[in-house]
C-alpha cells in the first residue's frame, strides 16, 4: 500500500497488497483519536477500515481509498471512500447482507461494514466497478449532507490546486469549486484563498460572492472558480462562474443542461461577473467539476446513480472521468428537502 497523496481533504491510498488493510486501519485509528471519537467507536472504525481495504485487495481492480475527517452538526467523525474499477456487483443490497459471498466480487465483509457504520452508501455496476462511502460518528450520525465532493491531486503531487467548499449563509445554500492556475503549492495557495474568502463572505447571491472572492485573491496567482446557490423551493439554481469550471444541471431523467461561466481569472484583471438562473426541479442534481475531469460522462451509462448520495455520485464520476495528468475535483449537490 502506498499513500498517493496527503492533502487537506484527507489521504488517498493505493490499495495493492495484503499489507494495506493493517496500514489503513492504523491510519484510521489515528484519525479517530485526533477527532476524539472515543475508544468504542474507534474500534468500530478500525473494523470498517480493515474490511474495506481487505475487500479491495481480494476482489477489486485498481482499488483506492480516501480517508478523511468529516464535520457537521457540531461533531467530528471519519469518512472512508473505497473506489475500484471492477469487477462490480449486480446487486449491492444483497452483497451487503451478512453471510453473502460471491467469488470474484466485492461482497464479502460488507455486512460487517454496514453494522459498524453510522452512515453507508454505495453504487456498483458489473464490469465498471464499485464505490462505497462510509461514515463513522462518535454519537448520533449527522444528517447526510446535501452536497458531496472529492478532490484528487495530479499524479506525483502532494498538493491539489483544486478545491471546494459548502456553506449555508442566512438561508442561502451555496457551493464553490475552485481550480488554482497551474499545479502544486502555488495553485493550492490560490484555491485556499478562495475557500477562506468564500467561508467568510457576507451572505449574498453568487455574483456578489464571486466579486468578493476576486477582490480577496489579488495576492495569489488566481483561479478559475464558480459559485452556485440552490433554491429548490423556488425551483431555481443561481450560478456565476469565471474560467473553465464546468457546471451542469442533470434532470431526473438524465438530461443535461450546461451552465454558463464567463472568461476570466479570479484575482486578476477586471473580469466580467454575471449571474444566470436555471430551472432546478425535484430530483435534479447539480454537478460541478474542474478541467481535470473530462466532460463526456452521460447519466445513461449509470442506471440508478441519480438516486445515490451526492458523495457517491461525485466519487463515481471522478473515477471514470478524472484524468491523472491534472488535479481533479467533482462536486454534486441536490435538494435537501
Amino acid at each position: 500500500m502506498n499513500a498517493d497523496a496527503v492533502t487537506d481533504s484527507g489521504i488517498w491510498f493505493r490499495v495493492e497488497a495484503s499489507s494495506a488493510a493493517s496500514a489503513v486501519r492504523r491510519a484510521a485509528e489515528r484519525l479517530g483519536a485526533q477527532v476524539e471519537m472515543g475508544t468504542v467507536r474507534i474500534a468500530d472504525l478500525a473494523i470498517v477500515a480493515a474490511e474495506l481495504t481487505s475487500n479491495l485487495v481480494k476482489h477489486a481492480d485498481e482499488g483506492v481509498l480516501l480517508l478523511r475527517p468529516v464535520r457537521r452538526a457540531g461533531q467530528a467523525g471519519v469518512e472512508l471512500i473505497a473506489i475500484d474499477s471492477g469487477p462490480g456487483m449486480a446487486d449491492l443490497t444483497v452483497s451487503s447482507q451478512d453471510g453473502h459471498s460471491t467469488t470474484g466480487t466485492l461482497g464479502i465483509g460488507l455486512g460487517a461494514i454496514v453494522r459498524q457504520a453510522s452512515w453507508f452508501d454505495g453504487y456498483s455496476l458489473p464490469s465498471k466497478g464499485t464505490v462505497l462511502a462510509v461514515q463513522v460518528w462518535p454519537a448520533e450520525p449527522a444528517r447526510p449532507s446535501w452536497a458531496g465532493a472529492l478532490t484528487r491531486p495530479l499524479t506525483g503531487e502532494t498538493v491539489s490546486g483544486d478545491g471546494y467548499a459548502v456553506r449555508v449563509a442566512d438561508g442561502r445554500h451555496q457551493v464553490l469549486v475552485s481550480d488554482g492556475l497551474g499545479h502544486g503549492p502555488l495553485a493550492g495557495a490560490a484555491t485556499d484563498a478562495a475557500l477562506a474568502a468564500f467561508r467568510d463572505a457576507p451572505a449574498g447571491p453568487p455574483a456578489v460572492v464571486v466579486g468578493h472572492l476576486h477582490r480577496s485573491m489579488s495576492h495569489t496567482r488566481g483561479a478559475a472558480l464558480a459559485v452556485a446557490e440552490l433554491a429548490p423551493a423556488a425551483g431555481v439554481l443561481h450560478y456565476a462562474g469565471l474560467g473553465n469550471i464546468s457546471g451542469v444541471v442533470v434532470e431526473g431523467g438524465g438530461q443535461r443542461r450546461g451552465l454558463v461561466s464567463l472568461p476570466g481569472i479570479a484575482g486578476h484583471q477586471r473580469p466580467t461577473i454575471r449571474e444566470y438562473d436555471y430551472p432546478f426541479g425535484p430530483g435534479a442534481r447539480l454537478v460541478m467539476h474542474s478541467d481535470g475531469v473530462v466532460d463526456r460522462w452521460r447519466m445513461a451509462d449509470y442506471p440508478g446513480l441519480m438516486e445515490r448520495s451526492p458523495l457517491v455520485m461525485a466519487a463515481t464520476l471522478l473515477r471514470d472521468a478524472g484524468v491523472r495528468r491534472d488535479d481533479a475535483c467533482v462536486l454534486v449537490a441536490r435538494s435537501w428537502a
